[in-house]
């Protein structure tokens, strides 16, 4: 309990250096590190080495997923790409509900892709339609990151959810029909209709800076095709797609299999897609090679400032996994005797509030709940699947990288992120348990 009470004393600290003193993010996210290596007995060297460690491996793929990403929606901006789906969406959903849209459009793209991949590459659909609509930006994105982390978390072939099937020995084929049953409500109530109620009271404008590089408005004609803009933003989805259907289709070592695990890679996904893009979204509109560079140079000033906040709370995250208190935590829960399916949940979601990391918390809680469901006769392993991924879900905070991105993409303080993206982490988590239970009746 010494140890619990201990990360509370981070956190509150961490709150009120940045709320009350004013401290820049980054800066109170490194002190709040340094605080909690000391008080858990790290030595000083060590504090460094995990701060170092944190901090490298959250940027070193989000770094190039954003750049890429970030350029990627900079050519959908210019060239009109991104308006194009907008107006489409518009036009076929209606503006009121258009927020529907992209709750279904985010759940379906988020399937195979990592939540921050899939984040990078709607944005900029969310900041055209907030900008042309008026609506509150917090309206139309609150159901985009419920949708991907309702997928994240729930919905195989997402790695996350892969590793916990496999964990588990469960059916795969079963898992993603229970995730739908259970995941599509749970956005649902999350996204869309959280969203308008809490867009209705907190109403964000599309922050300028970000904003401007990848809101461009033009005349109807001077617009790409539909077809060709969907393409280029979808062919990330497409290649990782093929990925996953090779890593569970074909035997290792296998030739194929290999090319499209490469090619499928969220990395090179992006890279080819941006590739493609000034092709189809850059010469192909008229712009030179010039005009392309200047694009893509320009482009990646405004996320400067969001990768260094993201990566000090992968630092922080780092910190708090290095201190054992998941470990502890996940001891204290496995000698309760509730169900396993409560059990899994339960120990996810605590590991989560302290760690920060949905997958840290969802292979731990896993790992700890797997032997003792293997020994209880008719426990639904699918079922216990899902719930420990809803667990991992629970009340995203400060120690979360993610809540940072969030953060900064929306312009929002601490208090409207913890209204809005922990408030939805959090519906989605308790939603999906009681779907689960429900379910778990009947199956």
């Amino acid at each position: 309990m010494g140890m619990i009470m201990m990360v509370i004393a981070a956190i509150i600290v961490l709150l009120l250096l940045i709320t009350w003193l004013k401290v820049n993010p980054f800066v109170a996210l490194i002190m709040t590190a340094v605080g909690v290596g000391l008080a858990t007995g790290m030595s000083l060297e060590q504090i460094i080495k995990v701060i170092k460690e944190g901090m490298g491996n959250t940027l070193g793929f989000l770094a190039i997923v954003l750049a890429l990403g970030t350029m990627l929606g900079k050519m959908m901006a210019e060239s009109g790409g991104a308006e194009r789906i907008a107006k489409t969406l518009i036009n076929r959903f209606g503006e009121q509900r258009v927020h529907w849209a992209m709750m279904f459009v985010a759940f379906i793209v988020g399937i195979p892709v990592f939540f921050q991949v899939g984040f990078v590459l709607l944005i900029p659909l969310v900041f055209t339609i907030a900008r042309q609509t008026g609506m509150s930006l917090i309206k139309i994105g609150v159901p985009l990151v419920a949708g991907l982390s309702v997928v994240h978390g729930l919905v195989p072939p997402h790695p996350a959810a892969m590793a916990a099937v496999d964990i588990f020995k469960a059916n795969v084929g079963l898992t993603i029909l229970y995730s739908l049953i259970i995941g599509l409500p749970t956005a649902a109530i999350a996204g869309p209709i959280y969203g308008k109620w809490i867009g209705s009271r907190i109403h964000k404008e599309v922050p300028k800076e970000i904003g401007d590089q990848l809101v461009v408005q033009r005349e109807e004609k001077d617009l790409p095709g539909f077809g060709i803009t969907l393409f280029t933003i979808l062919l990330p989805v497409f290649l990782m797609i093929a990925s996953s259907w090779a890593t569970l289709s074909l035997p290792k070592g296998d030739r194929l299999r290999g090319a499209l695990e490469f090619i499928g890679d969220p990395i090179i996904s992006l890279l080819i897609a941006v590739i493609v893009s000034f092709f189809t979204l850059g010469y192909a509109r008229g712009f030179t090679r010039d005009k392309i560079l200047a694009f893509t140079n320009e482009c990646l000033g405004p996320t400067a400032s969001i990768l260094l906040v993201i990566g000090a709370g992968g630092a922080f995250n780092k910190v708090l996994l290095e201190s054992g208190i998941g470990k502890q935590i996940a001891e204290m829960a496995a000698h309760s005797a509730i169900s396993p399916i409560i059990l899994g949940w339960l120990i996810a979601a605590l590991i989560r509030v302290a760690t920060g990391s949905a997958t840290v918390s969802m292979m731990t809680a896993a790992g700890i709940v797997a032997p003792i469901a293997a020994t209880m006769p008719g426990v639904n392993l699918e079922l216990l699947t899902l719930a420990t991924g809803a667990g991992s879900l629970i009340l995203s905070h400060v120690n979360d990288s993610g809540f940072w991105l969030i953060k900064e993409y929306f312009g929002m303080s601490v208090k409207e992120t913890l209204q809005t993206w922990t408030a939805l982490e959090t519906i989605i988590s308790v939603v999906a348990l009681g779907l689960i239970l429900v379910l778990d009746l009947f199956v």
